[in-house]
């Protein structure tokens, strides 16, 4: 885009009813509206029946250039198509909301997946593959691999269960400690331990080397152990990115009630690990649109809406208890079990078929870039899983 040059020619975006429209060029902008040039040949809300006045319809744009900081120029019929909250010359504004408008639909299911039969990684973490052979695929993108490791009792031992010292490249780690505890390390030094209701966020960007068991501690009392471990992808631009560690104390993450007012949580929460629920967002950096959440509703029969992003990735894991997704009575998902919704909607409606339903619910903004996964390693090209392979065997990855 070029700067306008005129840049006195800016149009009218007045909202018409409960305002008068604008005559002067010289009307200062209203906080709802950027009022200039008003008095230029207008286009009407596409929503709208052609008005046979300025008042006949909710929103009426003008068909000239906007020019505003910094450096953007785009046609009001472009700017009525793409945006709905701008800042024009320093001043933020809202636009208006036509009253026709066709309301977002609400999400669909595309597919049901049962549980899948476990298996053991290393000896510490006997997981479900829930994305069983989606995993790696445009479909589930922007995450690529979900394994989860239900309550397990395990006895007290002296030897370390888990899995040893391992590469990663290209891509994201999110490990949650639903109950029990984890030790940590890796090749830059970074180490800890995470406990009950806390999450270790790792980039392995362009190379790490870590281990991760369950905690000494942990592991000579016994006991239950539930985790689960997300791997998310990153675009090509970060593949290479810097390594970090972000360790996420439960005490940080926010549950936010399902219920407006109910401070108490009565009818249910949603712990916010990324991204927002409600305008209340989660600790996690990440380096594309991604919600992570726990969602728990105490009751059976309890219908709540889930809001979401239209165009982005959702899939709605059952950890424990029951759900119906939708009005479908046959949408049920089990434990273990997930859904993936259609791509279209900004909501889902949910219903809790059991008490002390437990979800896990990952949506995002699908990156849609190849994607070439072996083993430790998700690049975009065979080439570049070739290169990390090497530069793993040549210590590379020990780099700080």
């Amino acid at each position: 885009n070029k700067l306008e040059s005129e840049t006195s020619e800016r149009v009218c975006l007045t909202r018409f009813h409960n305002q008068p429209h604008a005559v002067s060029c010289n009307v200062p902008p209203s906080p709802r509206s950027f009022a200039s040039h008003a008095h230029h040949p207008t286009l009407p809300c596409p929503h709208c029946p052609s008005p046979t006045s300025v008042l006949d319809c909710t929103t009426v744009y003008t068909r000239h250039t906007i020019t505003f900081t910094p450096n953007l120029v785009l046609s009001g019929f472009a700017l009525l198509i793409a945006l709905t909250f701008l800042r024009v010359n320093g001043e933020e504004f809202e636009l208006p909301e036509c009253a026709n408008a066709p309301e977002m639909p609400l999400r669909t299911i595309k597919k049901i997946f049962p549980a899948t039969s476990r298996h053991w990684v290393g000896d510490g973490f006997n997981v479900h593959p829930v994305f069983a052979n989606l995993a790696f695929t445009e479909a589930v993108s922007p995450f690529l691999m979900f394994d989860y490791a239900p309550p397990k009792e395990f006895p007290p031992t002296a030897k370390k269960l888990g899995v040893g010292m391992h590469p990663h490249r290209g891509f994201e780690t999110i490990t949650i400690a639903l109950t029990g505890e984890v030790d940590h390390q890796d090749s830059l030094g970074n180490s800890g331990t995470i406990g009950t209701g806390d999450v270790q966020w790792m980039t392995a960007g362009r190379g790490i080397v870590h281990e991760e068991f369950h905690s000494r501690k942990f592991a000579e009392k016994g006991g239950k152990f539930e985790m689960c471990q997300i791997w998310l992808n990153l675009p090509k631009k970060d593949k290479m990115t810097k390594p970090r560690y972000q360790p996420i104390l439960a005490k940080d993450i926010p549950d936010v009630p399902l219920v407006a007012g109910d401070d108490a949580l009565v009818n249910g929460y949603t712990r916010v690990f990324a991204g927002e629920f409600n305008g209340i967002k989660g600790p996690a950096k990440t380096f594309t649109p991604v919600n992570l959440w726990n969602v728990v509703i105490p009751t059976a029969g309890a219908t709540h809406t889930l809001p979401f992003v239209d165009g982005h990735r959702v899939i709605i894991f059952v950890r424990q208890g029951g759900v119906q997704v939708g009005d479908d009575d046959g949408n049920i998902i089990e434990p273990q079990g997930v859904a993936l919704l259609n791509d279209g909607g900004d909501s889902v409606a949910i219903t809790s078929t059991k008490a002390n339903t437990s979800l896990l619910v990952l949506s995002g903004e699908p990156i849609n870039e190849p994607i070439a996964a072996r083993g430790p390693f998700v690049m975009n090209t065979q080439a570049e899983l070739r290169q990390a392979n090497e530069d793993y065997m040549r210590g590379k990855f020990y780099n700080k």
